[in-house]
């Protein structure tokens, strides 16, 4: 039996995560803003803070593995909290946690980042900021701009942050492995909100899904119990894309 933590753990895909390593035997630190055996806003750092905290006592300091899911869509009015929470609560969380999870057995951590993220034309400064520490201006950026922007640059943001740390000593050299994976439209709360948006309905029904539909949040947990578990044990610093090939239609070439 593992012990996992898991953001976001309460609702849409981190509670599809943690239904799913919980039917499988393992043990689950959920963090949420409610109904988790830690409650934290990773909005702001005291928040993260007690996330980190909670986390590490719930298990002892060691961990097996980490799913930073928490996150917050594109429709959010203050787009400022979804780069405090898609990118630096997430980061924070994998950062802070790093230590528990190098006392546990074959240990891996999943970020949930998004197919918007690699969207032509969506990349800002906002990702600039983000990838420099500098959560202030990123949310300065954001401000100056409309959700989605906030939302694609906060994600792109943390899986250039997981490309970049996964192969270093502290996560690949201590045997951690670091992966993520970039879900597409996928039925969830948050996909619900957007619908329910007039500003952001009709380009969320008009993305392109090969598949024929948007995924189920059971879809993207498989995703990431595969990156969790031994059998992607070669896997490091991996974007596993599951959007029913969107990004492939969009991007074939840019591999």
């Amino acid at each position: 039996m593992a012990t996992i933590a898991i953001t976001g753990s309460a609702s849409g895909i981190g509670a599809a995560i943690r239904d799913r390593l919980s039917r499988e035997g393992h043990r689950i630190v959920g963090v949420d803003l409610s109904e988790a055996e830690v409650e934290a806003d990773l909005s702001d750092q005291s928040g993260r803070q007690s996330a980190v905290d909670g986390v590490r006592a719930a298990c002892d300091g060691k961990l097996d593995g980490l799913v930073a899911c928490a996150g917050l869509g594109p429709q959010v009015p203050d787009s400022r909290l979804v780069v405090s929470v898609n990118y630096f609560g997430a980061q924070a969380t994998l950062h802070g946690l790093r230590d528990c999870l190098e006392r546990g057995e074959r240990a891996s951590a999943v970020a949930i980042s998004s197919n918007s993220s690699r969207i032509p034309g969506l990349e800002s400064p906002i990702v600039d900021a983000c990838l420099e520490g500098d959560e202030d201006r990123a949310r300065a950026e954001a401000n100056e701009r409309d959700g989605v922007f906030a939302y694609a640059g906060s994600k792109l943001a943390l899986s250039r942050w997981v490309r970049r740390n996964a192969v270093q000593p502290e996560w690949a050299g201590r045997g951690i492995r670091l992966n993520a994976v970039a879900p597409g439209a996928t039925v969830t709360p948050l996909l619900q909100a957007g619908l329910d948006d007039p500003d952001h309905a009709s380009s969320i029904k008009d993305f392109p899904i090969p598949m024929g539909g948007f995924g189920n949040p059971h879809d993207i947990a498989a995703a990431v119990t595969f990156l969790l578990g031994p059998e992607a044990a070669f896997c490091c610093g991996t974007i596993l894309y599951a959007d029913g090939g969107s990004d492939a239609l969009i991007r074939p070439d840019d591999y």
